[in-house]
């Protein structure tokens, strides 16, 4: 594995977009455009995603599609999603298919889990 995983929301930064995008997953769940959002940022599910990542073998770095821009360089790719970060590029590591296809917290955390093994035993 490389330096970093970074998981990427599609949404924006910020105080006014925290709230719109609260109230969307409120009011209109169905239509919120960010899967990782409201899987992991729910009032037990939040604590429960931490504690998950603590757990992972490398650095991980949370960023919304503003900060990805800013810090990475415009990447035209569909969000949300998680990347490695090789401390030169990006590569694909859950694409915005799959991500937006998990169900619940257990079906992320599962699938990273596996994938995070995965690469251990690949860079032995």
């Amino acid at each position: 594995m490389s330096e970093k995983l970074l998981f990427v929301y599609n949404a924006d930064s910020g105080l006014l977009n925290f709230i719109l995008d609260a109230a969307h997953k409120l009011f209109s769940p169905a239509t919120y455009p960010c899967n990782l959002c409201a899987l992991t940022y729910t009032p037990t599910g939040l604590p429960r995603w931490r504690r998950f990542v603590r757990t992972l073998p490398w650095p991980v770095e949370f960023l919304h599609k503003d900060e990805l821009a800013e810090q990475y360089g415009k990447i035209d790719v569909l969000l949300p999603a998680a990347f490695v970060w090789d401390g030169h590029n990006l590569q694909p590591w859950i694409n915005v298919e799959e991500m937006n296809g998990f169900e619940s917290l257990d079906e992320l955390i599962t699938a990273v889990a596996a994938r995070a093994k995965e690469a251990e035993m690949v860079n032995r």
